[in-house]
């Protein structure tokens, strides 16, 4: 969101005096006398990176305190991420309130670990923000290790490992060193047991191991009405955690989905289209000053981009009405191959290649459809229903869901993992949720379902044995069972819904 920084005045530096530490900060003032709302922003990853956002804000009339978190960049203190946020936030809102420039209205802003930050005072009624602005957010340290509770905690391995190895234990960042790593060690992550991965990226990494050992919380939920928007993207990897912050907030909550990964509108999806370029730093001012001005309706609202359309729909404020397609049928999805299948962690599924080998032993089930008839508009959570058997009594079970287009290339459209704990060899009916699906499919487009054992490095893998796959120093293989006639792939078809505007939809 960039601005006439020329007609700004030059940011103020100084620190915020915090129990243990002094946190560096920049003010960017706005031209006039003030008072003025502020926008704060408290980031692990540098305030330079946010000159040009400060500018935009202050140039449309905001006053932004940008602040690196503690023991980060020119923040001094001890860097234990997710730690500390709660009470330094609370802190800094508490002294943006008593500068001579505010008028006491703060929204607190922040992407990714970023807007943890931003959340992490919705509860302190004393030192609350008055508006929250939670862009693909990283809820936690728990929540960014480990799948949701309800799919049994799988580990989120390949993001967590590059997260840690990037900006783990230090006070600044190396946004290559995991792939600086690869490069010399392709089968880095496959090296046993996992929690010893710091010996293998050559620097101290203490915090590593409390990665896997941190808890659940739930979402942050305010106390009293604070207007949150949550913006994210179909693919991001916290997507689920946008929805669910969105679904659980108590005041005035919008959101925005597009077809974008985790750098949201830099990071647009292939079936992104023209319709969805959205200036997100021009919505972020609108959007905070309808906040701010109590102009915001308190019902539940958001937009989500139809991937592959120039289209933009409500979104879905639950689970609504959803398709099945049952496996094990011509007008559903036929089985290909590995009603009977092995998954062993010493050859596992890649979550990085969508590509499928013969095998004179299938690693995974394998179901394709018929092409669609005519075009299918997909919008809302998506869901594998499974019946199945693992002679393990731990086991993972991975779900992908691919679109063959006319053309017969092969693009993700779903995937999920969730971990099952149940007698050897007995049949178990369960779901995987397959998360938010947002897209268009053509007609002619055929989908692929896998059913595997593991979706790896995305995903550690179960080694089977009832050990924790963090600290695992043994692998065995797990023969499965897909029943067909018990499972089905659930999505959710929309029929004549009307395209909406994204902006005016979540700012008003």
């Amino acid at each position: 969101m960039p601005g006439p920084a020329s007609a700004l005045p030059g940011p103020e530096s100084g620190r915020v005096a915090v129990e243990g530490a002094s946190l560096a900060t920049t003010v960017q003032l706005p031209d006039g006398d003030g008072p003025f709302p502020a926008v704060v922003l408290r980031t692990p990853y540098g305030m330079r990176g946010h000159r040009d956002e400060a500018c935009g804000w202050a140039a449309r009339g905001f006053a932004v305190v940008v602040q690196d978190v503690r023991g980060r960049h020119a923040s001094d203190g001890d860097w234990q991420p997710y730690r500390h946020e709660e009470a330094d936030s609370a802190a800094t809102f508490r002294w943006v309130r008593g500068r001579s420039w505010s008028d006491g209205r703060v929204v607190a802003a922040g992407a990714s670990y970023a807007a943890h930050c931003a959340l992490a005072a919705v509860g302190d009624p004393r030192s609350r923000p008055d508006a929250v602005i939670a862009a693909v957010p990283a809820l936690g340290l728990a929540e960014t290790a480990r799948t949701a509770r309800g799919t049994g905690g799988v580990e989120r391995l390949s993001a967590r490992a590059g997260w840690w190895a990037a900006h783990g234990d230090r006070p600044d960042s190396d946004a290559a060193a995991l792939d600086d790593v690869l490069a010399r060690d392709p089968r880095l992550l496959e090296h046993l047991p996992l929690v010893r991965l710091p010996e293998r990226l050559g620097r101290p990494l203490p915090s590593w191991p409390g990665l896997w050992a941190a808890s659940h919380r739930p979402t942050p939920t305010p106390r009293g009405p604070i207007p949150l928007l949550a913006v994210g993207g179909t693919r991001d990897p916290f997507a689920d955690d946008t929805l669910r912050l969105w679904l659980d907030w108590t005041g005035p909550a919008r959101l925005l989905v597009g077809p974008w990964g985790h750098g949201l509108t830099s990071e647009p999806a292939p079936e992104a289209r023209p319709g969805h370029r959205t200036r997100l730093g021009d919505l972020y001012v609108r959007w905070a000053r309808a906040a701010l001005d109590g102009a915001l309706g308190r019902e539940r609202r958001g937009a989500v981009a139809l991937g592959g359309s120039d289209h933009w729909y409500p979104a879905p404020a639950g689970i609504g009405e959803r398709t099945a397609w049952p496996f094990g049928t011509r007008t559903g999805l036929r089985l290909l191959q590995g009603d009977t299948f092995v998954a062993d962690p010493e050859q596992a599924v890649r979550s990085d290649d969508l590509s499928v080998a013969r095998r004179d032993v299938p690693d995974r089930a394998l179901l394709v459809g018929p092409p669609l008839p005519r075009p299918l508009d997909l919008c809302g959570g998506a869901e594998a229903e499974l019946c199945a058997v693992a002679d393990t009594p731990t086991a993972d079970w991975a779900v992908r869901v691919v679109a063959l287009d006319p053309d017969g290339r092969a693009l993700p459209l779903a995937t999920g993992i969730v971990r099952r704990t149940d007698p050897a060899g007995e049949e178990t009916h369960f779901r995987v949720p397959l998360g938010l699906v947002a897209r268009r499919l053509p007609a002619g487009t055929r989908l692929r379902v896998e059913v595997a054992g593991h979706h790896f490095p995305a995903h550690a893998r179960n080694p089977h044995t009832c050990e924790d796959p963090v600290h695992a120093t043994r692998l065995t293989a797990s023969r499965r069972t897909l029943r067909p006639a018990g499972s089905s792939l659930l999505l959710p078809v929309v029929h004549g819904c009307r395209p909406i505007d994204p902006v005016q939809e979540t700012c008003s």
